[in-house]
């Protein structure tokens, strides 16, 4: 799965044109001094993307409408924790997708051998 981080104001300088109903699309909207991701889902919405949002606890009604995308909520905290908090449900989903395609979580492919090593 091709995972890349993009800001939301970035979206329709060229990225947004790859979204089709295929391709899974994480959304991490929660609260802090930058949560203005609402015009990025709707238009992913539009194009009909297969929406992922992580939001804060009790935002779900307000960041995914309709209940046409999967929600994951998570605690709020103060800004500075808020990556920390985030990072556990993506990492969830990372693992779970490894152990669906059937690959060894313990011993990642094309890992380099230096690190391997011990």
């Amino acid at each position: 799965m091709h995972s890349e981080g993009i800001l939301a104001g970035e979206m329709k300088h060229g990225p947004l044109a790859l979204v089709d109903e295929n391709l899974p699309i994480v959304v991490i909207t929660t609260r802090d001094a930058c949560f203005r991701q609402q015009s990025v889902i709707q238009q992913h919405h539009a194009r009909k993307g297969r929406l992922i949002v992580m939001c804060s606890k009790g935002d779900s009604a307000t960041v995914c409408s309709g209940g046409s995308c999967l929600v994951i909520e998570v605690p709020q905290v103060e800004d500075c924790l808020q990556p920390v908090i985030n990072v556990i449900p993506l990492q969830l989903l990372a693992y779970h997708l490894t152990v669906l395609r059937g690959y060894s979580v313990d011993q990642p492919r094309n890992l380099a051998k230096s690190v391997t090593t011990q």
